[in-house]
């Protein structure tokens, strides 16, 4: 450990955290509004602007809607004062489409968008996408790989004294030396390679409104390091580093402090003399005198000594928190070590509480990079704020058709999706392993209050085009944790936990969900609103400790289906996930059927598994297939993990060990964990999951037998796959999932094939075709058709078929 003396400065841990709205206003606010923020010179004219304080470069259709971070972004910057142009998804060929606006005044900031750029243009199998749900018209192609990079570079091209401002989803998952899937090796933290002057991580509204202030009030870019839940770069003894104390991480992740060892070769009256004191027993043995009998000696109290070894300069006290800063092992180390690498993955994840997270700084070649504790959580009336603004609730009009509509060739699928939802929440604290959500976004729950939740959903439904009563989610991250946390807030504070419900939901979580069924209430008896659809993943294992919600849910909110993510069945794999058991799989089931039957409807489950995550081996996937096919489920659509950057499961995939448990270079010590490489392997597993797809039942066959599983194979209705291999004319087979892979118009597919469409309030679209002179089914005879049908499939499998 070292220690820097240096009288400490203030800084943002210690400093109180200013309101969202609790600037001066910049003095450009005179100018007012605008619809949308530009996009061209001509829009900035009509709005007499003669330049862009900030420009904000994005690898997303400008969507104007609090889902979309430009538009958030922007429009926040727009409340403080600042006049805020966009470039959406510009030709990155050269620097001249970032000059389209001018030079801003401050700064630009830059972010790939929503989505990591290559997770948006790559498969999990590092196939090229064809489509972008971020782009009009769903065309691929319309942003570079590794987006935030070629877009800071351009932009220093283009204005090279301009500083660069670097936020979003890509920025934050790579904010120190990363394994990189696509290139299949650890790389650089983003801030070496895009040269931008800050990186800004995790909801970014706080850090971005105090350093567009501090910019406009003049201070050196390069002077602002104590903005929370930013990183930049630091070059050895810069003097802003003063008043921080260094630990090296290696000392933090040990079970805690461990003094000198004491001397097993100095007796008891050594270690008594060392004090200034006696030790009666050997000092009398010493003499020769005997010791009194203990019957008759005065009882006397216990007395521990100091070991001398170890210096009297009093008690050692660690540093304050909130000067402290972790090296972790320097990007020159991990990239070519595994077990380095998992530590400094496991050190990062236990320093995102903003409650008590400390600094870290990790050494690349002659640099630091400095990472400052996450940003602290918004407020619910910040969050009012927020979510509050006047946003256009659309595309920018340059993406409109000839008709002047978004719902044509040009519509963007991800504003689609999202065009008759509201946002409730951000944030998770389940911790899942796979998931980014709370590296990004963190797993402190920040909501809004009810009354800006109900606000937007009367906005939407006065204002935005194409409403028909629909609410198509009041969700989140996921659907129901809003309002729910620590019950104390001190507790909170000193957690460092990597989740709240994992291997059980904490004693301390408050799981109350009062607060969301009354929105709900309040949001169903709302003039022009026929249903409320709830389409964020449920977390079930919380749902079930409030049956009165699940009930509330079931009964009112589920459109014919439900989805829910067990993951998996084995317990190998859910304990590299941090995922419940599918014993709550179970429990919330018997709930879900038990209040669907109440209320007179019959509604699915859709539970989603994943394919090849680490710690899940051959026989783990055969044994969810097994459970697949004897409760019914047939899915259509495979989830394979995908290694995202920085995420615990990509560290277990880089290093085979697990960062959940303590990292040793001893193999009795840490763990190992299984992991599926090679395109065969990430096949079959897939092929597991799809286990009633006949072009998967050749690959089945032969590992089946190779793991000495041919009992699975046969026409049985215990056995897995059949002996027999359908074929064609041609000798090839075409699966259902194929036929069904493109929709015909008016058709809607789930992830589970054969599950009825999902309710949702609409019309219908299109009628069904039948055959030639032939009446469309009667309601009671398509009942009777398929009692019938029932009645065949029981007698076949000789068990009782449900719906």
């Amino acid at each position: 450990m070292s220690a820097t003396l240096a009288a400490p400065t203030a800084d943002s841990a210690t400093r109180a955290m200013k309101p969202l709205n609790g600037y001066k206003p910049y003095w450009a606010k005179r100018f007012g509004k605008a619809k949308f923020l530009p996009m061209s010179r001509a829009e900035m004219d009509v709005l007499g602007w003669d330049s862009c304080d900030i420009i904000i470069v994005t690898g997303d259709a400008y969507v104007d809607h609090p889902s979309f971070g430009m538009a958030v972004i922007g429009r926040m910057l727009e409340a403080q004062g600042f006049r805020v142009g966009i470039i959406a998804q510009p030709d990155w060929q050269s620097a001249d489409p970032f000059k389209a606006l001018g030079k801003p005044n401050l700064f630009f900031g830059v972010t790939a968008g929503n989505m990591d750029s290559m997770i948006n243009r790559y498969t999990a199998d590092r196939k090229i996408r064809s489509d972008d749900a971020y782009t009009p018209g769903d065309v691929g192609g319309k942003r570079p790989d590794r987006a935030s990079l070629v877009y800071s570079q351009r932009c220093k091209e283009a204005y090279k004294d301009v500083p660069i401002i670097l936020g979003g989803i890509e920025g934050s998952l790579r904010r120190i030396a990363h394994y990189d899937y696509w290139s299949d090796k650890v790389r650089r933290s983003i801030l070496v390679d895009a040269k931008c002057d800050l990186l800004l991580y995790g909801n970014a509204e706080r850090a971005i409104v105090e350093i567009a202030h501090r910019l406009a009030a003049r201070e050196p870019v390069e002077q602002i390091t104590d903005v929370r839940g930013t990183a930049f770069m630091r070059r050895t003894n810069d003097p802003t580093a003063e008043g921080w104390f260094e630990l090296d991480s290696s000392e933090v992740d040990m079970p805690g402090r461990i003094d000198e060892h004491i001397n097993p070769y100095q007796t008891t009256s050594e270690q008594a003399e060392a004090q200034g004191s006696t030790c009666a027993k050997e000092d009398a043995e010493k003499a020769g005198d005997p010791m009194p009998s203990p019957m008759g000696a005065a009882i006397q109290p216990i007395t521990f000594h100091r070991n001398p070894a170890i210096k009297a300069e009093g008690k050692f006290k660690l540093p304050p928190r909130e000067r402290t800063v972790l090296r972790l092992p320097a990007y020159e180390q991990v990239k070519s070590d595994a077990v380095l690498y998992a530590h400094a993955n496991r050190v990062l994840h236990l320093e995102t509480n903003p409650g008590n997270a400390r600094a870290l700084v990790q050494r690349h070649g002659d640099r630091d990079v400095w990472i400052n504790p996450p940003p602290i959580p918004l407020s619910t009336a910040e969050m009012d704020f927020v979510f509050d603004l006047d946003y256009a609730r659309s595309p920018h009009p340059v993406y409109a058709d000839e008709n002047g509509s978004h719902d044509g060739a040009t519509k963007i699928p991800a504003w689609e999706m999202i065009r008759f939802s509201v946002n409730i929440m951000r944030g998770c604290f389940g911790g899942c392993t796979f998931c980014s959500i709370t590296e990004h976004e963190g797993r402190i729950i920040q909501s809004r209050s009810e009354d800006s939740v109900i606000r937007e959903i009367e906005e939407m439904r006065d204002k935005v085009k194409g409403f028909t009563g629909v609410v198509s989610d009041l969700g989140g991250p996921t659907a129901n944790m809003y309002r729910i946390g620590c019950k104390s807030a001190a507790i909170e504070a000193a957690c460092r936990k990597p989740s709240c419900v994992y291997p059980g939901i904490c004693p301390n979580l408050d799981t109350d969900h009062t607060p969301l069924i009354k929105m709900y209430r309040r949001a169903r008896a709302l003039k022009g609103v026929k249903k409320i659809l709830i389409s964020s993943g449920l977390r079930y294992d919380l749902a079930v400790k409030s049956p009165e919600y699940v009930k509330e849910l079931v009964s009112h909110h589920v459109g014919g289906y439900l989805k829910i993510a067990p993951e998996h069945t084995e317990g190998g794999p859910l304990s590299k996930m941090m995922k419940p058991g599918i014993g709550s799989y179970d429990r919330f089931k018997q709930m879900f059927d038990k209040f669907s039957a109440e209320a007179g409807k019959k509604q699915f489950l859709i539970p989603y598994f994943i394919a090849a995550h680490p710690g899940t081996s051959d026989e783990d996937m055969m044994n969810l297939a097994l459970w697949l096919k004897a409760n019914g489920f047939r899915a259509d659509q495979v989830q394979t993990f995908y290694p995202s950057p920085m995420a615990t499961a990509t560290a277990m995939y880089h290093t085979g060990k697990n960062p959940l448990k303590g990292i040793s270079r001893d193999p009795a010590k840490g763990e190992t964990v299984d992991i599926v490489r090679g395109d065969r392997r990430r096949r079959l597993h897939k092929a597991f999951l799809r286990y009633h797809d006949a072009n998967n039942w050749p690959l089945l066959r032969e590992a089946l037998k190779d793991m000495g599983r041919a009992d699975l194979i046969g026409n049985g209705k215990h056995q897995l796959i059949p002996t027999y291999q359908p074929a064609t004319a041609d000798g090839s087979y075409q699966s259902a999932r194929r036929k069904n892979s493109t929709p015909s118009k008016g058709q809607i597919l789930t992830q589970h094939t054969g599950l009825p469409p999902r309710e949702t309030g609409a019309k219908p679209t299109t009628k069904l075709k039948t055959k030639s002179g032939a009446k469309p089914l009667s309601a009671a005879a398509a009942q009777a058709r398929g009692a019938r049908t029932d009645a065949i499939l029981s007698r076949v499998l000789g068990r009782k078929i449900k719906r």
